[in-house]
């Protein structure tokens, strides 16, 4: 049965774009060939709204500088990207030196002035995609937050969190990816960053709501083990996976 190295990162993120690009690339060839990684949100820019332009003519330098170093893993995480004259927060999922899914932020923190700065992407893109057999999810930040996003993506056997959440709602952060892995019975990895305002609360999450979290550690790993997805779907079955 499939086995396959899981790393979730929590990283603080620096005003020095190719600081932070560099950092990311350190944690990738320091992770197993095969690892799943995923990133928090916009980790390589933050929410830089008065550099926009500058974040969004980052991304593409970036995502193929990522793609150099990543061989047989995959990388989850998102960063500002603009098409024609819009500004999107775009989940991207890289292997191999290509990109396997691509996905535009549907909802939007307003608390945090998202609206005003970034275009919605549409809910019913978020939908499961295959990696070496196992169907992945996507979820950024605020989406966490959506029950009808959950059930998109029921089936899937790991679901991807990368996020900026608030230090005020941590407790938030760490109840809803525990209980997404419970409900959805799959893996969740969820990275969120290390800075002063976001709850660093990174983590893995089993089927069976065992987790793991960072605790201060910048990389955690872990595991994905068939055998105890199938394992909690049998034992308690609801239908998910069928």
């Amino acid at each position: 049965m499939t086995s396959k190295p899981l790393v979730s990162l929590c990283l603080s993120t620096e005003e020095n774009f190719e600081n932070n690009l560099t950092r990311l690339i350190l944690h990738i060839v320091q992770s197993p060939e095969d690892a799943i990684i995923v990133a928090p949100e916009v980790c390589l820019s933050g929410f830089c709204y008065d550099r926009f332009e500058e974040a969004a003519a980052f991304t593409p330098y970036a995502l193929d500088k990522l793609l150099g170093f990543l061989g047989n893993r995959l990388l989850i995480f998102s960063a500002i990207t603009k098409l024609g004259d819009d500004f999107y927060n775009i989940a991207y999922a890289l292997t191999d030196s290509r990109v396997v899914h691509a996905q535009s932020k549907a909802k939007l923190f307003t608390l945090g002035a998202e609206h005003e700065h970034f275009s919605a992407g549409e809910s019913s893109n978020i939908s499961p995609f295959l990696y070496n057999g196992l169907r992945i999810g996507i979820l950024l930040c605020f989406e966490l937050r959506f029950k009808e996003l959950w059930q998109q993506l029921e089936g899937c056997d790991i679901i991807a969190i990368p996020a900026q959440w608030g230090k005020i709602r941590g407790e938030h952060f760490v109840t809803l990816t525990n209980a997404l892995a419970v409900l959805n019975q799959c893996y969740v990895i969820a990275s969120d960053a290390a800075n002063e305002d976001t709850s660093a609360m990174s983590g893995i999450i089993n089927p069976f709501g065992h987790e793991v979290r960072n605790n201060g550690m910048e990389s955690l790993t872990s595991h994905y083990e068939e055998r105890t997805l199938q394992s909690m779907r049998r034992y308690l079955n609801t239908g998910i996976g069928q």
